[in-house]
């Protein structure tokens, strides 16, 4: 069994592209659920707006593409705020039903043929990354190699951007939270009547919060489109938002670097079983009798069995801190 090999696989999902796109929605959900104790399940919905604003506007409009970037981070706030009005004043599993429906119902809507000459249905967008790409110092095609680990050069010019986007979501995260803003947050997720008895307008700071972390949810979409150069609706599934949720939990709600840490995890920690498994099912005479589904789904129930053993042992992730997530829902 070759695990130097499965190391180096997994070494560059740890902080591959698919890190970032998930980085990028926990970090969303993080102000939503761990900071402003606000349930949704439809970060993905967000995502697709940010993705489809590019894709749409730049190859159905011929737009340039960052007028495509605005409209994508645009249409997802406008999203929080249609969601937000008419829930945020209810219980918390209400905005929760409603954003895993809403996610839904664009994903269908976007793939549907009645759509077809502005979102391209099952077909997708592609064509529009042209001028993300010519920005790259590396060349596209070309292999990078970094102790053992192969990037192309297209791939290694949007990690760069990626990483550099996180880290600036980060500091803007660390310093809203630790401003009066993220206080009174925090008070409203802790208990909504006392913060209200101090005067301060509850409804108002929930929507500020889903509005924000839809906004980076789209910026989530909008750096996948860019970085795989293609959109396609089938992508955007329920599926992902959970994911990112994982990840989430996986890092440790309400702290700055913790939907980042978990969405590395994420990622290497499914890429081992996955690289070792398919290790033991290849060859004329394979260790495991499984198919390459059954690896796929096995890799997702070993990981689901880790994160259920750390909500027992240390519900906090691992960076959390055990007080932020008990939530007075």
């Amino acid at each position: 069994m070759d695990i130097i090999g499965a190391l180096q696989i997994s070494l560059a999902q740890l902080v591959g592209p698919s890190a970032i796109f998930y980085a990028l929605l926990a970090i969303g959900l993080n102000l939503h659920f761990g900071y402003a104790g606000l349930l949704n399940f439809g970060q993905i919905g967000f995502a697709l707006l940010g993705g489809y604003g590019v894709g749409i506007t730049t190859i159905t409009y011929e737009q340039p593409l960052w007028l495509g970037i605005l409209v994508g981070l645009a249409a997802a706030g406008l999203l929080a705020l249609v969601l937000g009005i008419p829930t945020l004043r209810l219980r918390a599993d209400y905005l929760a039903i409603v954003t895993i429906a809403a996610s839904e119902i664009l994903r269908l809507v976007f793939r549907s043929t009645a759509t077809d000459s502005v979102t391209k249905s099952t077909n997708g967008i592609t064509g529009f990354a042209g001028p993300f790409t010519s920005m790259s110092p590396f060349e596209g095609g070309k292999s990078y190699e970094f102790i053992g680990v192969r990037f192309l050069g297209n791939d290694l010019w949007a990690m760069l951007v990626g990483w550099t986007l996180v880290l600036l979501l980060c500091g803007v995260i660390y310093l809203l939270t630790h401003s009066p803003w993220g206080r009174v947050l925090k008070a409203v997720r802790e208990d909504e009547d006392a913060a209200r008895s101090l005067g301060k307008n509850v409804f108002v700071y929930k929507m500020q919060a889903l509005v924000l972390g839809g906004v980076i949810g789209g910026m989530g979409g909008v750096f996948n489109a860019l970085q795989t150069q293609s959109i396609n609706p089938d992508f955007y599934s329920t599926a992902q938002t959970f994911f990112a949720f994982g990840a989430l939990i996986l890092g440790g709600a309400a702290t700055v670097f913790g939907p980042v840490l978990g969405a590395m995890l994420f990622w290497f920690l499914l890429s081992i079983p996955d690289a070792i498994l398919r290790q033991l099912i290849s060859g004329d005479d394979p260790v495991l009798n499984l198919t390459g589904a059954q690896v796929g789904a096995t890799r997702f129930v070993l990981l689901g069995i880790l994160i259920a053993v750390l909500m027992v042992f240390r519900p906090q992730g691992i960076l959390g801190n055990k007080r932020e997530v008990q939530l007075n829902a």
